[in-house]
């Protein structure tokens, strides 16, 4: 076996003379200029049930393959188990060994799992006839290298995998089980290596997990706001799947299981604050501006009222700083620009808020002063002489109470996050979202949205995910329900909201007629869960 790599007789070493016949010479041609040809005559893969079997290619995976290979970017929204990742992998295989020095990078949310992949490679190099093969120069669960300098590395999906490397092929395989912070510094740390070559591929494929950035990149392919070609398909394209089969997929797992993983539907976690219907109708556009984390969806108009959120990171790295601009002129209410880093220092914080809500009209800015957020407000306050700072006053059993001013004690800038803050927040931020009385149109937004979940007696991110913009919402929840809101905005959000239900009460009960208890309308009070007293309309001329 001295043709042999390393002892394995299935594969071929270095500097191997091979003596190709006629017939070789014209089939090696066919399959160079036809990767379907090629996996249908020469890819095995391992059944099950059968063990080392010839892939037969379905209909739609030779459509997949037919788009990689006349496209450069390639998005595959496939069912669980329908032989992507094989049909992906059988691709590669024919790219490294037709088109010389090629560089390969198979990227998964976990190394062992792209390793796993690079292995199945392997095994269908394997059974490739000795004539076709490259020799091989280096051959691990890690990489491979060919003769002809072709390589193909395997690793975890992150910002660092294949930086300063160029890639002919990148292949993302489940792309939406990436945690999202790591999906998004991977795009920004990676694009540039795609974009510097004319010929590069990226090849994403995946199973729906949640609206993330995967979520992302398939919805703006589909409303052709980025270069990827989409590519979906339904679970009744593989062979064997009937409505026999679904009904009893569903009987061993669940409808919600079924709906995400064969449907390939688009679901935001479960038990999540703002109602998931509510999320998956919720459209995000391409922000007119964007820069170092700020994004802009409006700019500044002249005479018109804004209010700036602000949620500072507690130096941990997961953590971003972040705000949310909102237009309060009018109901509904907009988000008009939102900033989100995690890089940015303490000391350099206030001065991006300043600059950003200067811009807004002298926006008015509530900082949440829990952990960094008191140094933040104060820098503002004292350094940079913001003159719109909001602050809020303690006013015992009765809480925070916004702008106060300096008066009495317990004044100070911005609001501490307290449970009851949070729960005013929680509760005032979903029925504004749910009753469009506020239109959020940022991805980031409505992908903390998906994972912003009941937690015990509170809401938070799930884990792995963040809420920090989530946070600065739930501020303005509770902001919005202040009565010196009214004061800045001259608009009563709660008096609104409580006409309006009012008015939908009515509505409802019109066929039926009211019970008069004998009390007149302006003696009737209300008083609601956080103690605030509510009093009826009262119509004149009624």
């Amino acid at each position: 076996m001295t043709d042999a790599y390393l002892g394995n007789p299935n594969l071929k070493k270095v500097n191997t003379p091979v003596e190709f016949t006629k017939e070789q010479i014209l089939e090696y041609q066919k399959c160079a200029n036809d990767p379907i040809y090629f996996m249908r005559e020469y890819i095995q893969i391992v059944s099950l049930d059968d063990g080392l079997v010839p892939f037969k290619m379905y209909p739609f995976q030779e459509h997949i393959v037919r788009t990689i290979h006349d496209n450069r970017f390639t998005i595959c929204k496939l069912p669980r188990q329908s032989g992507k990742s094989t049909t992906t992998i059988s691709y590669l295989l024919h790219y490294a060994l037709f088109n010389p020095n090629s560089n390969i990078a198979i990227l998964a949310n976990k190394s062992s799992t792209a390793r796993d992949i690079l292995g199945r490679l392997q095994l269908a190099y394997e059974n490739l006839p000795k004539w076709m093969q490259q020799g091989v120069i280096n051959w691990n669960k890690g990489n491979i290298e060919l003769e002809n300098k072709s390589t193909i590395v395997a690793a975890a999906t992150s910002s660092s995998a294949i930086r300063g490397g160029s890639f002919n092929i990148i292949f993302l395989d489940e792309f939406a089980f990436v945690p999202a912070n790591i999906a998004e510094m991977f795009f920004s740390s990676v694009y540039p290596t795609i974009s510097s070559g004319q010929k590069t591929k990226m090849i994403i494929v995946s199973t729906p997990y949640g609206m993330n950035q995967f979520y992302k990149l398939w919805t703006d392919a589909e409303n052709k706001r980025n270069d990827y070609i989409p590519i979906e398909v339904h679970w009744s394209e593989v062979p064997g799947r009937d409505e026999k089969w679904k009904e009893a997929t569903i009987r061993n797992t669940s409808p919600e299981q079924f709906q995400q993983e064969f449907e390939c539907e688009f679901l935001g976690s479960v038990n999540t604050l703002i109602s998931p219907a509510k999320i998956k109708n919720m459209a995000f556009k391409t922000p007119i501006k964007s820069n170092a984390g700020l994004d802009v969806f409006e700019d500044p108009i002249k005479d018109k009222t804004y209010v700036m959120t602000v949620d500072v990171a507690r130096g941990v790295s997961k953590d971003y700083s972040a705000f949310v601009v909102l237009d309060v002129s009018q109901m509904p209410y907009r988000v008009v620009a939102k900033y989100r880093n995690n890089d940015i220092k303490p000391l350099l914080f206030p001065h991006t808020i300043e600059q950003v809500a200067k811009g807004y009209n002298h926006a008015h800015v509530l900082v949440e002063t829990n952990d960094l957020g008191q140094q933040i407000a104060e820098s503002l306050q004292f350094e940079l002489e913001y003159d719109n700072l909001l602050m809020t006053t303690n006013r015992g059993r009765a809480g925070q109470i916004l702008g106060a001013g300096f008066s009495g004690r317990g004044s100070g800038f911005g609001v501490k996050m307290t449970k009851q803050i949070k729960k005013i927040g929680c509760a005032n931020i979903k029925t504004l979202i749910e009753s469009d009385k506020i239109f959020v149109n940022d991805f980031n937004i409505v992908e903390e949205m998906s994972t912003f979940v009941k937690r015990g007696q509170s809401w938070q991110a799930e884990e792995g995910n963040t809420d920090d913009l989530m946070m600065c919402l739930v501020i303005f929840g509770w902001l919005s329900n202040q009565p010196f809101f009214k004061e800045m905005t001259d608009t009563n959000a709660r008096q609104m909201l409580y006409e309006e239900q009012q008015s939908l009460i009515e509505q409802d009960m019109a066929p039926f007629g009211f019970i008069d208890d004998g009390t007149p309308d302006h003696e009737k009070v209300e008083v609601d869960e956080y103690g605030d007293v509510w009093h009826p309309v009262v119509r004149k001329g009624l």
